[in-house]
């Protein structure tokens, strides 16, 4: 048998919506392809289980990045670390890994790109993990081309062309190397220009865009993103009906009955990239198809009664959908609140709904808050204050909201927070400590990791707030990482 396309995994493959690798799969073969799927490949060997595919091989770290999966933020290997449950066997910056395998032993195969890793590093980045700037994956892979996002419509016209013979150059929501840029290309600073200014490198974060075509000179070429295609309700109701089985690993079997509700999300936070993978706007699915998925869900031989997760990146932006300006929604008084907490209460009819995701307090209304603390929620509601220092949260753009008003008289609360985040000196470091104390959410405190494209790495790189160009203090030496979460969780 030979396959049309073959995707390589870094992840354990599996037939559920929570994959991205799954959803492709299942479009593709809805749309007449054969799929084949080579899931954590440990050796080059590997790479060659499945033949040659007749039109390309897609390759993917899967939904999280591997340098992060395989690092703590402080570069230990999670796998030594004895207080972690560490399931991963994909090595270190796998899309490049499996590329060179596949470039050996099929040289003339066509290679696309996808997934978080690739997405977050289409253009210069700098890296963690090596802590200087690295060109864009694809001179790293020498892959033919990028899908960034969830890239459902960029895989189906890749293929499409592929097919028909034909080139590759414009789809939208792709990345490619070229030689020469499109008219309408909108130039951000080249790969020699950031290395040799942290300043030309805070106006390349500020030019960073999935709504536009963008190019960036690499010594005589340039890399070229293509502008994100426009994805709708209709489309999301297509992709999340199709057939999956939902058989998980056993380490995911707390979201087996999760049920996704949107994409996008307007928070903007400078530590997410989300915004420049799914959207910065909201696109959310119909009350319809959500409510058929969940009434499926409930014939499922495994199901015991209870809709997992109920949401997206913050489930409560759920029918915020609005892309009428160029202004930040977060901020708008016209958010449509309304939808959600109809959906919720039509979901429940059909069976125990639970937000396990987490929601931004700060959109809750009265009503929507004793709704979900009544009727949905499993253990405690998750909120991500990120911090309590304003000037931390300034920088975070998570200014927003009142934290100690909505928690007065709430009992069934958990809260996510960021230490060491750009900005942090000892004094926002105790700020945060005493916080934590007095919530007492230690669970709840992870270190700040700089990952590619956010606006927080882009601090930690230069030291500046790329918006204003002013200087941000960096706790960057582990000595004082160390102090600060010592001080924070307490082990003094």
């Amino acid at each position: 048998m030979q396959y049309d396309i073959i995707i390589v995994t870094g992840e354990v493959f599996f037939d559920h919506p929570l994959s991205g690798a799954a959803i492709i799969k299942r479009l593709l073969e809805k749309y007449g392809y054969l799929v084949g799927i080579i899931e954590t490949p440990s050796c080059e060997e590997d790479i060659k289980e499945l033949g040659k595919p007749v039109l390309f091989f897609g390759v993917t770290s899967g939904c999280t990045d591997s340098m992060l999966r395989n690092f703590t933020p402080l570069k230990k290997l999670r796998v030594e670390d004895v207080n972690q449950k560490h399931f991963s066997s994909c090595p270190n910056r796998a899309v490049i890994v499996f590329s060179n395998w596949i470039r050996r032993h099929f040289k003339d195969s066509i290679m696309v790109l996808g997934g978080t890793e690739a997405s977050l590093r289409r253009f210069v980045h700098y890296d963690y993990w090596d802590n200087k700037l690295r060109k864009p994956i694809l001179f790293d892979t020498r892959a033919d081309i990028l899908a960034y996002g969830n890239a459902e419509k960029q895989v189906l016209e890749i293929a499409k062309r592929i097919k028909e013979k034909k080139s590759l150059v414009g789809i939208e929501g792709t990345a490619i190397i070229a030689k020469k840029i499109p008219k309408d290309a909108k130039l951000i600073p080249s790969f020699q220009e950031v290395n040799e200014s942290k300043e030309k490198f805070c106006d390349m974060q500020n030019l960073l865009s999935s709504k536009v075509t963008l190019a960036q000179q690499i010594d005589n070429r340039y890399v070229i993103q293509f502008a994100s295609p426009s994805y709708t309700p209709k489309d999301l109701d297509e992709y999340y009906s199709l057939d999956f089985s939902r058989d998980v690993p056993k380490e995911l079997r707390g979201f087996q009955f999760s049920v996704v509700t949107h994409r996008g999300c307007i928070g903007n936070c400078s530590f997410c990239a989300v915004n420049l993978i799914q959207s910065d706007t909201i696109v959310s699915r119909s009350e319809e198809s959500i409510l058929k998925e969940i009434k499926k869900i409930t014939n499922h031989s495994q199901f015991r009664g209870a809709i997992d997760d109920l949401g997206g990146p913050s489930a409560n932006m759920y029918g915020m959908d609005c892309n009428l300006c160029n202004q930040e929604c977060i901020d708008c008084n016209k958010l449509n609140k309304d939808r959600w907490l109809n959906l919720l209460r039509k979901a429940r009819k059909l069976a125990k709904i639970y937000i396990k995701s987490g929601v931004r307090y700060d959109l809750l209304t009265e009503e929507q808050t004793k709704e979900i603390l009544e009727h949905h929620t499993f253990d405690t509601l998750k909120i991500a204050p990120e911090h309590v220092s304003k000037n931390i949260l300034k920088l975070m753009n998570k200014d927003k909201g009142n934290l100690q008003e909505f928690i007065k008289g709430k009992s069934k609360l958990s809260y996510y927070f960021i230490m060491c985040h750009p900005g942090s000196t000892t004094k926002e470091a105790k700020e945060l400590a005493d916080a934590v104390k007095k919530l007492r959410c230690k669970e709840g405190v992870q270190l700040f990791t700089p990952t590619p494209m956010t606006i927080s790495t882009c601090m930690y790189y230069t030291g500046m707030n790329p918006k204003t160009k002013e200087e941000v203090y960096v706790p960057y030496t582990y000595k004082e990482k160390k102090e600060q979460k010592r001080m924070i969780l307490g082990h003094y």
